[in-house]
């Protein structure tokens, strides 16, 4: 059984075969329509379940498109049509799921939910997004980083803003891909303790990405933060937006990263988001290559 639930559980020389294959078969796709089929269809006769308990339009859509170009079908559950661990236990969940369908994908706000997905299932399980960390995302954002600007060995990767489960699959890529990682942001937003080890610090801004080669950073705000967090983590993060003259203090060649949605003119502004340095919606294309590899992997294929 091959899982793919984190980047730091899953072997490096996996993540570079996954990264490799996912630049692969973007290539092979190229100039071909979106909805052609694959000149191999791995996914053939394969049902993939689409689990989302928090809402998404990438994960949703790039998943989706994934599996059909692979030759695959998709089955989309939300948390309303399951309520997971609210009446039948996960456990039982993915025990029943597991006997029609041939991959699940899941979606979700607590970690311990997709670790017992995987522990209960008899088919693979991938990790979608929980609460600590989003893996598929920042696959996508290494193999970004890699069709620009070559191997992301050894290279300054700086993160500015909230230390969130983005960060956090970051962080985990880090040592997996042996990268230098810099978060800068308020004290009040620094990264859970058990990432300690994995990054360093820089509160100044400005200090923290001189010759980084590439600069991230993500929403200050989740789709279900009361009001009063809002407005608290503007007050907070206000010195961590990505302008152009954070840029300017990169590498001349630096990328700038963001995994969208995007509020304009708060976390970055729209003339980084649109500029030079900007691969934004290469990074939003390449979470459909990167997991159609991720799916791959899992499956064996």
């Amino acid at each position: 059984m091959t899982h793919f639930l984190d980047i730091h559980t899953t072997p490096e020389t996996d993540l570079r075969k996954i990264i490799d294959d996912a630049l692969t078969m973007k290539a092979a796709r190229k100039e071909r329509p979106k909805g052609a089929p694959d000149d191999d269809l791995p996914l053939k006769d394969h049902m993939v379940a689409l689990i989302f308990e928090k809402p998404s339009t990438r994960t949703r859509v790039s998943f989706d498109v994934g599996v059909r170009q692979m030759g695959g079908q998709t089955m989309v559950l939300s948390g309303a049509d399951m309520q997971l661990g609210h009446g039948e236990t996960i456990a039982d969940t993915a025990r029943v799921l597991s006997r029609y369908v041939d991959l699940i994908m899941i979606r979700t706000f607590e970690e311990q939910t997709l670790l017992d997905m995987a522990e209960y299932a008899s088919v693979p399980v991938i990790n979608g997004l929980t609460n600590r960390s989003h893996p598929c995302q920042i696959m996508a954002d290494i193999m970004t980083f890699e069709e620009h600007n070559g191997p992301i060995k050894g290279k300054k990767v700086v993160w500015s803003g909230d230390g969130n489960n983005v960060f956090a699959s970051f962080a985990h890529a880090a040592q997996q891909f042996d990268f230098e990682l810099v978060f800068t942001g308020p004290p009040p937003l620094d990264p859970e303790p058990a990432l300690q080890g994995m990054y360093s610090i820089e509160r100044d801004p400005h200090a923290a990405v001189l010759g980084a080669d590439l600069v991230v950073t993500d929403t200050w705000v989740s789709m279900h933060d009361p009001q009063s967090a809002r407005e608290r983590r503007h007050n907070q993060l206000r010195g961590y937006q990505v302008n152009e003259s954070l840029m300017a203090k990169a590498k001349p060649d630096a990328l700038f990263m963001h995994c969208l949605p995007a509020h304009r003119e708060d976390e970055a502004t729209s003339a980084v988001m649109d500029g030079p340095h900007s691969v934004i919606f290469d990074e939003a294309e390449n979470r459909l290559h990167a997991q159609k590899a991720v799916m791959r992997h899992c499956l064996g294929k």
